[in-house]
Formats: C-alpha cells, structure tokens, sequence
C-alpha cells in the first residue's frame, strides 16, 4: 500500500477519533443538563418540605395580629378561602394551592397555565385558588403574605386572575423578598388594565386581607399538604401524578364534562 493511501486512511480514522470524542461531549453536557435540572427540581422539594417543618407551629406573630378577617369579594369554600375563576356551573373543578415566592409554582403556571385560561374560559373549568405563605416561613421575609394580600384586593376589583399571572411572570428568586415591597406590588398592577385604583393601592398598603392570608395558609396546614404548588382535580391530587401533562388534564376535563 503506497504512502498516500496509509495517510488517507489515518487521516480518516483520526477525523472519525475526533467526532466520536466530539460526540461523547455533547452527550456528557447534555446529561450534565438534565441531571442538573433534576437536582433544581428535587432540592425544591426538599425547600418546600422543609418550609412545611418549619410553619408546623403556627403562623408568625406579625399575621396572627394583622386584624380582622376580611375575605376578598366573592371568596368561597369552608372558611372562604377559596379565590374562584371561571364559570360557577362548569362541570369539572381544579383546586390550587399556591405561594407566589415558591419557584415550583411558577413553573407549573408557565407549564398549564395556557391551558387552564382556555378551559376556564370555555366555561368546561371552574378553578379555586388557595394563596399560602411557606416561602415566607422558610426563607424569612413578608412577600407571600404581601403579594397574597394585593392578589386578594385585586379580586376585589375583579382582576385576580390577570394579577396572579402578572406576579408568577415577574416573581423574584427565592431568596429575594422582593414581593415585601408594597410600591412594588402596586407598581405590577399597572400591568392590569383598570387594577392600578386608590381602592387597590389603600388595600394594598394597609394589608386588608393579610389575615385572610394567615386563616388560607392556616387551612393549607391543617389539609397535610406536602407543598406548593399542591393540585387537585375534583379532589384528586393530579401534581404527584409524574405522567400528568396540559394535554392529559384538558382530556380528563372534556370527559368530566361528557358526564
């Protein structure tokens, strides 16, 4: 064999060598990402469990002397904690408990969200949200409760639902009490048409429903729910469900209303 076909062929092996290794690489970042994303979504669990450990006492003292319980307009279920969106007569009921500080909850919006507004809005799903303040038991701070409270006075106005997607698309990292701040708060309302009122604004800054906040969390306590964002499809805990998707919850909605 000549010279040159001895070079061809090394030069060929070395370039199949060097994809190879190339490929190799790629493969490895890429489980690196996945396995990543799995130790994010696992030490959010663990957060969340151990927030639960750390509000099992009772709600702090600054909530339990907020005031009076002043239920947000239109507020149901036992205690009236209950915030409802969607058509009262639709057959099939999600009830979500949620913290707007608490990253897991956010990613489920991002993930159903599109879906939910469509069934709602189909009038096929009515959906019940609870607000709860675990983030704020276990990281320290007042964002659940504040962002709870103007989530609550923007049911007052009729714009819950708006706002509660305006406060997931703009949630601060976990460790950042952001939601603290009042003007902050007021300042997302501009977000929703009509919602930015001095009624909105007096209700946010006096804190109106944070006791409602503490008597909902209170309510999340006693229900032994593990975390946020905590699922159920009439009653069903649908979130534990790992093969749960968008498409799967609009399949169990369409035969709820078969029925």
């Amino acid at each position: 064999m000549s010279e040159k076909k001895r070079e061809g062929k090394r030069t060929a092996r070395e370039r199949l060598a060097a994809e190879r290794e190339k490929q190799k690489a790629a493969d490895k970042r890429r489980r690196a990402l996945i396995v990543g994303a799995s130790v994010v979504c696992v030490l959010g669990l663990a957060a969340v469990i151990g927030v639960v450990a750390a509000n099992s006492g009772g709600d702090d003292t600054e909530s339990n002397s907020a005031g009076p319980v002043v239920a947000p307009s239109g507020a149901l279920g036992k205690d009236g904690t209950a915030i409802p969106v969607g058509k009262p007569d639709a057959k099939a009921t999600l009830t979500v408990w949620e913290d707007f500080r608490c990253p897991a909850c956010k990613s489920f919006e991002q993930v159903y969200s599109p879906t939910i507004h469509e069934l709602t809005e189909a009038g096929q799903l009515k959906v019940e949200y609870h607000l709860v303040t675990l983030i704020d038991g276990g990281m320290g701070g007042t964002g659940s409760r504040n962002s709870a409270n103007a989530a609550a006075c923007a049911q007052d106005a009729g714009k819950f639902a708006a706002y509660h997607d305006v406060l997931f698309e703009n949630q601060p990292v976990e460790s950042d009490d952001a939601f603290a701040d009042k003007d902050r708060l007021i300042d997302l309302a501009g977000k929703v048409e009509g919602l930015d009122t001095p009624a909105f604004r007096a209700c946010v800054e006096d804190g109106t429903h944070n006791s409602w906040v503490a008597k909902s969390h209170e309510a999340f306590q006693k229900g032994g729910f593990s975390g946020t964002p905590t699922v159920l499809f009439d009653g069903k805990n649908i979130y534990a469900d790992r093969a749960m998707t968008p498409e799967k919850l609009r399949q169990m909605v369409e035969e709820a209303n078969k029925g």
